[in-house]
């Protein structure tokens, strides 16, 4: 472990991947001019980072998160009486 400029403490991480991946992923890295650690980083940051009941939940439940917030409770009653 070592820290970086910002104080931030770092630590190595080895990976092992398909050759292909890698030339890919360092191409990409390059185009954008920014390293392939950073990349990684910032995946792993985003698929480990802290959880929120958000974030735990599922793509399609976040999308319809919230939406009924300003539903009205008595016209839901009435709705499944009227069927």
């Amino acid at each position: 472990m070592r820290k970086d400029d910002r104080d931030v403490v770092r630590d190595t991480l080895t990976l092992t991947v398909d050759n292909r991946v890698a030339s890919r992923a360092e191409q990409y890295a390059k185009r954008r001019g920014v390293s392939v650690s950073k990349i990684v980083e910032a995946y792993l940051a985003g698929v480990a980072g802290p959880t929120s009941p958000a974030t735990g939940a599922t793509p399609i439940l976040r999308s319809v998160r919230g939406v009924l917030k300003k539903a009205d409770i008595d016209e839901y009653r009435k709705h499944p009486g009227a069927k």
